[in-house]
């Protein structure tokens, strides 16, 4: 089976593709999905895992954010063969701050603009375009809205906040948090990220769209974060009570996984500790 990963250089897709042995589709590889010359190449793969996305939310990016994924999303979707699978990376951030009305976020949270920037819209957006090129070009699709997803720094790319704190116990770099270190997330490892898209393929399931994260089981404070990396490294920093983050939008978000474990039989399977220890 041939696996694509658009992003495949990027933070979660250069372990994504070491995991599941596939090809990169990246600018860093000389591709780009806004090429139509280039994205026909997915004609020549089994699945194609869609992580590649401009993730800038300020205000001058939003153009080239709705270009890059919606219509480079589009570019892809209309060159896929039949019953080939397109597996897409949205976020859990598409919900906004309805999130917070759940304890566990479910798939019907609603979605309703409230503030998003192009970022989470556009990948709302091209949901959408996903579910309707999957239908109309009898391929078969799944949408996983991911939570936090972490997995070691590689070379040339930006953390998110877990590596981000992992490099600040690595070199002594105190840490700023927000609202006091008070926000909940749930946390998954890039390798049970990479199971999920295998459990997906293998599954007969033609059209899915699941929260994907790490659950209860993998779900946090910020300081208690913070406490724990600091307990798995022995290494030890400090938090900058001065200078604190603004608080997030949810302000607490875990993903209900009932859905994604009825239908493709998945859970995650590295706990925080395990997963943590690979950070350093």
């Amino acid at each position: 089976m041939k696996i694509l990963v658009t992003g495949g250089s990027g933070f979660l897709g250069t372990h994504v593709c070491k995991l599941l042995g596939a090809d990169d589709f990246s600018r860093r590889s000389g591709l780009d999905v806004l090429n139509m010359q280039d994205v026909q190449r997915v004609k020549d793969y089994d699945v194609v895992i869609h992580l590649a996305a401009m993730l800038d939310k300020s205000p001058d990016a939003t153009e080239m954010v709705f270009l890059t994924n919606v219509d480079g999303t589009i570019n892809l979707l209309r060159s896929m063969n039949e019953n080939a699978v397109f597996i897409f990376a949205s976020t859990k951030d598409v919900y906004g701050r309805f999130a917070d009305n759940y304890r566990e976020v479910p798939e019907t949270c609603p979605t309703i603009f409230s503030g998003q920037s192009a970022l989470e819209w556009s990948k709302l957006i091209a949901e959408r375009y996903v579910e309707f090129y999957a239908d109309q070009n009898k391929f078969r699709s799944c949408i996983f809205r991911l939570s936090t997803v972490y997995a070691p720094v590689s070379e040339g790319n930006t953390p998110n906040f877990v590596s981000h704190y992992a490099d600040a116990f690595n070199i002594g770099e105190p840490l700023r948090l927000p609202a006091a270190g008070t926000p909940r997330r749930d946390l998954l490892a890039v390798e049970d990220f990479s199971r999920a898209c295998e459990a997906f393929v293998d599954s007969v399931i033609r059209h899915g769209l699941y929260n994907l994260g790490g659950g209860r089981e993998n779900a946090l404070s910020l300081r208690e974060l913070f406490e724990k990396m600091q307990a798995v490294s022995g290494y030890q920093t400090s938090i900058d009570e001065e200078n604190p983050l603004p608080a997030p939008v949810p302000m607490n978000y875990v993903s209900d996984l009932s859905l994604v474990k009825q239908e493709l039989d998945w859970k995650p399977e590295i706990n925080l500790d395990e997963g943590l220890k690979k950070l350093f």
